[in-house]
């Protein structure tokens, strides 16, 4: 066994306070990072890290500083964050870091908050990204194959990594140069790959290791997902359980790049939710093995605005059920809960570093972790895997109480200061209020489909795959055909009308027969390809068929998905006309690449366009399909964080200012939403939300891209809606809940040495909090005693004192913040002895008079 000096504690202290700290005329203060078999070190001194996932595109640099230091306050050590290739070289050689883009920026505030980075270059990044993060025209890169033993792939993906790492040491931002960075990563998930190619994916990852080693970047390296990355590049783990993970080298330390804290949401389906004690027990599992460094992925999801989002048909929505929600605001419990899971491991982090653990049952499905130093340090994790049962076990001579699938954390071997599945933190309800500011003067703009601009058509035999002819410069393409009819078809004297087929490898797909709307279809994420057949109404002579293909995404992964096909590619054939089946596929298709709106740019401010808008009085009785609104709205007064109500309308994108809040689609979620246990293990199936309900009907809206008054807001719809009914909201807090018993673990009992002795266990404490600028203006629940329910839906039990409303009303009405002690002296007397008694509350939030 290993140990460490326990005097060196005030040195590294030191340390981590002089590694942050710039000395004005003689540079940064350099500082080593190294690892050895229990931890990342930094200067020489063994590390537990807790790291949280924000990516910068996915929020507004004006969002940044809040985010971090609310990860800060959390417990959170180290930001991690992709680097998305195709946004920072849209085109070979251009490059862009400005807005969201700059990635300095975003490394510096990291910085700025005294906090770790580790930036995952990638440069293939899946994360629901569009094209999985790399930019389409590499596709088009003669004799390319994507993540292989490919020279032009490796020159190309060298080629960005390089500029990356040279940006950052420019800006003196690895931690060998006094910056934050303490690891990087290179490639991302490739050990299915690598397996499925055999020979030439172990050459590709073993050059792909080499190739960022050589860099010399002072940091280490890891690859994750990746069980043969070779030395010194550290492999490490991505899942909702890392505990079974161990390296490919005894001398490597055990690291989880990605903990799912929740799951991604793809239109058409439930939203997803990970409960927190699950979460924690996940990460208690890996800490108790050995695992020193955890990442959140995500500690705060975001938005994917613009084109971003990938899959196919990923929501513009990334909220991933994270510990900060889509806007910024604090998730809780979650937060919370993770906060305290946080404190309790580094009370056991000198005992956790210096030695390794011994292990002992305590039942069936029970265990004890042990950890105890030279110097005396001794903690301790009482695990229960049982699914459905409380077990009581003897540890050291005393009896503890450990709830199902939970672990509880002794920092001293003796009191438990947490366990996973007991929350003591408050929830917070949060809703979409109303803002109150009329959207004024709509007018409609029809993209007219009568005629095709012939400056910006084309047109061949046969039909051509989506992204070769758009390149992903947009969404939409165009294919359009003649189809004659003679005057003596059957269905044009009373006959059965035709039916129009059309496969196509995906997304969606919007039919038109002579400029009218005939139908529609889609695919889904896991079966892009789609049939679309229909009923058309065709007249005798000449008919034009129109079929706009939209994309929704490009893939993010997949075994060489960059091969993958987008676009109607036939068979195109009319079934039921007198000759039978005509098939259209090698017709003479005419192309357009994108809408007229869009080559016109309606969406910006700035354009002054010769086009005709419509006055907004018919809108929403004439609901067209492709027709394009604007009008303009004021900003909200206050300062919560906004979004657009789309509830109204079908499936398009949209704009405030020119800037794109990204793809909007009232999509119905399917799913089984029958409730959620913490118990057992967790997949996405498990604890679905939203059944039956749109899977995303509000739109962040930045409030920086906004100015007080005269907002426009721009919109393409596909289908038809009514945008009259477009409404902004405001997110805020109405009520928190909290719900604890009295005997909840507390860290004011560490190290009590009468552990148990009632005289001298701390009571607990309930503390209530509402938002920002508001104050509890009501308490709605109130029990101490036996209540029953969850947050929302309390119930007095059979045991309840009477004096538990006075008492939370006198302590925390017309404040922002409020705590109650869960004692019976509190509440006058024992309203029930001898049984467990909890505190339940529930409290209004309500603005500041």
């Amino acid at each position: 066994m290993e140990k460490i000096n326990s005097s060196s504690v005030v040195y590294y202290k030191w340390v981590l306070w002089a590694c942050m700290v710039v000395y004005i005329g003689s540079g940064f203060v350099q500082c080593s990072v190294t690892y050895d078999r229990k931890a990342i070190l930094i200067n020489g001194q063994r590390r537990i890290l807790f790291s949280g996932s924000i990516h910068y595109p996915r929020s507004t640099p004006e969002m940044w500083e809040d985010l971090i230091n609310k990860a800060k306050e959390g417990g959170v050590d180290v930001i991690e964050t992709y680097v998305f290739w195709n946004v920072h070289e849209p085109s070979p050689g251009n490059y862009d870091f400005e807005g969201r883009y700059d990635l300095v920026r975003f490394v510096k505030t990291i910085q700025k908050a005294g906090l770790y980075a580790h930036l995952r270059i990638g440069p293939y990044v899946c994360a629901e990204w569009n094209f999985g993060g790399f930019p389409v025209w590499l596709k088009y890169v003669p004799g390319i194959s994507f993540r292989t033993d490919n020279e032009p792939f490796k020159m190309a993906m060298k080629g960005f990594t390089e500029k990356i790492v040279n940006l950052m040491k420019s800006e003196k931002l690895y931690e060998s140069q006094g910056g934050p960075i303490i690891l990087s990563q290179i490639e991302n998930e490739y050990g299915p790959m690598a397996k499925s190619l055999g020979a030439s994916g172990h050459q590709y990852s073993t050059w792909a290791a080499n190739m960022a080693v050589a860099l010399d970047t002072g940091v280490p390296w890891v690859m994750c997902k990746e069980e043969d990355a070779p030395d010194p590049v550290i492999n490490t783990c991505n899942g909702f359980y890392c505990d079974a993970f161990s390296p490919n080298k005894p001398y490597k330390p055990t690291i989880w790049t990605e903990a799912w804290s929740g799951w991604f949401t793809e239109f058409g389906g439930p939203n997803h939710e990970r409960p927190v004690q699950d979460l924690a027990f996940a990460v208690a599992r890996f800490i108790q093995k050995g695992g020193s460094f955890i990442n959140y992925y995500m500690y705060h999801g975001g938005t994917n605005f613009g084109r971003s989002a990938g899959g196919p048909f990923i929501t513009t929505s990334y909220d991933y059920d994270a510990p900060l929600d889509e806007y910024g605001l604090i998730r809780q419990p979650k937060y919370g809960h993770l906060k305290e899971l946080h404190r309790a491991v580094k009370l056991c982090e000198k005992s956790l570093i210096s030695t390794d653990p011994t292990i002992t049952s305590l039942g069936n499905l029970q265990q004890a972790y042990v950890y105890t130093s030279e110097s005396g340090d001794c903690a301790a994790f009482l695990s229960n895997y049982d699914t459905k049962s409380a077990v009581r076990v003897m540890f050291n001579n005393m009896h503890y109480n450990i709830p199902p699938w939970s672990i509880s954390i002794l920092p001293d071997c003796r009191n438990v200061v947490f366990n996973t599945a007991k929350v003591g933190v408050q929830t917070s309800q949060m809703e979409m209020v109303p803002a109150n500011n009329e959207i004024l003067s709509w007018q409609t703009y029809n993209e007219d489909l009568s005629s095709l601009d012939d400056s910006s058509t084309f047109s061949t035999v046969g039909l051509l795959e989506q992204i070769n002819v758009t390149r992903d410069a947009t969404d939409y393409l165009w294919y359009t055909t003649s189809v004659d009819i003679g005057s003596s078809e059957s269905f044009l004297h009373g006959g059965e009308l035709p039916t129009l087929i059309v496969q196509s490898t995906g997304h969606a797909l919007h039919v038109f027969i002579n400029g009218q709307l005939s139908g529609s279809a889609s695919g889904t994420r896991q079966n892009r390809r789609f049939t679309f057949k229909g009923k058309v109404n065709l007249r005798a002579g000449s008919n034009k068929i129109g079929l706009l293909s939209v994309a929704v995404g490009l893939p993010n992964v997949g075994g060489h998905y960059e091969t993958w096909n987008t676009g109607v590619l036939g068979p195109v054939a009319l079934l039921g006309l007198d000759q039978g089946k005509r098939d259209l596929s090698w017709a003479k298709w005419t192309y357009q690449v994108g809408l007229k709106g869009e080559a016109m740019n309606l969406v910006s401010p700035n354009t002054i366009s010769s086009v005709e808008w419509m006055q907004g009085s018919l809108i929403a009785q004439k609901q067209q399909p492709l027709t394009w609104h604007k009008a303009y709205f004021n900003a909200p007064d206050g300062d919560e964080p906004l979004a657009l109500d789309m509830s109204s309308m079908g499936k398009g994108q949209l704009w405030v200012n020119g800037q794109s809040l990204g793809r909007y689609w009232t999509a119905y979620a399917t799913g089984d939403c029958n409730g959620c246990s913490y118990v057992g293990s967790f997949r996405p199936p498990k604890c679905q939300l939203g059944c039956g309900q749109p899977t995303q009907k509000w739109y962040h809206l930045p409030r920086s891209w906004l100015k007080p008054t005269e907002n426009l807001l721009v919109l393409f719809e596909e289908l038809g809606g009514d945008p009259t009914r477009i409404g902004v909201v405001k997110r805020s807090m109405t009520s928190v809940c909290a719900d604890m018993a009295e005997y909840h673990p507390n860290f004011k009992n560490w190290q009590i040495e009468s552990y148990g002795k009632p005289e001298e266990f701390r009571k607990p404490k309930v503390h209530l909090h509402c938002g920002p600028g508001q104050s509890i203006s009501s308490i709605k629940f109130a029990s101490f005693g036996t209540p029953l329910g969850t947050c929302g839906s309390f119930q007095k039990g059979t045991c309840h004192a009477p004096t538990s409303y006075a008492i939370l009303e006198k302590k925390c009405i017309g404040k922002e913040r409020c705590s109650v002690a869960i004692s019976n002296s509190n509440f006058g007397h024992d309203p029930c002895p001898n049984v467990l008694k909890r505190l339940s509350v529930e409290a209004i939030c309500a603005p500041h008079n």
